[in-house]
C-alpha cells in the first residue's frame, strides 16, 4: 500500500490516503499482476478502457470531451515515468473531477 501511496504523492504531494486506499480497494485482483497495475498511454484501447470503465462507469462522467482531455493531461504529467501505476492514474482522474469522496468511507 505504502508503494501505490508514495507514486500517487509523487503527482499529488497532498493526496488523501483513504482515497488512495479506496482506489486500491476498488482495483481489488487486477493490481496483483503487474501488466494490469499499469495503464498504457500508447494503447488506445487502454485508455478507451480506463475512460469507459472507469471515468464513466465508476465515477459518473458524461462529457467526453472533458475525460479525454483530462487523460492527456494526466499522460502528459506521467510522461517521464516508466511506470504508469493504475492506482495513480485513478487517483489523478478522480481528483480533476473532485470524485475522490466516492472512495473514501464514511
Amino acid at each position: 500500500m505504502s508503494d501505490w501511496l508514495a507514486d500517487v504523492k509523487k503527482y499529488a504531494p497532498k493526496a488523501d490516503e483513504a482515497a488512495v486506499t479506496g482506489i486500491i480497494k476498488y482495483l481489488g485482483i487486477a493490481l496483483r499482476n503487474r501488466d494490469s497495475s499499469l495503464v498504457s498511454f500508447s494503447d488506445p484501447e487502454e485508455v478507451g478502457r480506463v475512460k469507459k470503465n472507469f471515468a464513466m462507469k465508476k465515477l459518473g462522467l458524461t462529457d467526453e470531451k472533458a475525460i479525454d482531455a483530462a487523460l492527456v493531461k494526466i499522460g502528459e504529467t506521467l510522461k517521464a515515468d516508466r511506470t504508469k501505476n493504475r492506482v495513480t492514474v485513478y487517483y489523478l482522474l478522480a481528483e480533476n473531477f473532485k470524485k475522490l469522496d466516492m472512495f473514501v468511507k464514511k
